[in-house]
């Protein structure tokens, strides 16, 4: 059994649920915390290793993971977060079971090609509230 991987696309599924999208009017960084907090959470209740993707900060791709805490990448300048997950699921796809989550039918499309199952961000709520009512 090959490991198991989601991969969400943070600001596709921030503006896709309103109460992550009213914490991004006030500052951004509160609905990223948010989301990093519930795929944490769904990470500690079923094993499956987050990754969640930022639009771009800084000149090189970023990337910070502690020891039990998701994976957290921020696209470069100049470029997309949908660019950064479909690069993983091209990466990754033959390699692990993926899982992406996006409402970017293109990134979608794109991640199928590689490999990857995909969601929507409404099913990825679904995914995390049946995980927490486990």
């Amino acid at each position: 059994m090959r490991p198991e991987y989601l991969i969400v696309d943070g600001h596709s599924v921030i503006f896709a649920w309103p109460e992550l999208r009213e914490l991004h009017q006030r500052r951004t960084s509160l609905a990223r915390d948010a989301l990093v907090r519930k795929l944490r959470d769904y990470q500690d209740w079923t094993g499956v290793r987050a990754v969640v993707v930022f639009d771009g900060r800084g000149a090189a791709v970023d990337v910070s993971a502690d020891p039990g805490e998701i994976q957290v990448f921020y696209s470069r300048d100049g470029q997309t977060a949908d660019s950064v997950v479909e690069r993983l699921a091209s990466k990754y796809g033959s390699q692990y079971r993926l899982l992406v989550a996006t409402s970017d039918y293109l990134e979608q499309e794109t991640a199928s090609a590689c490999g990857a199952e995909c969601i929507s961000a409404e099913a990825l709520r679904g995914l995390l509230d049946e995980a927490r009512a486990r």
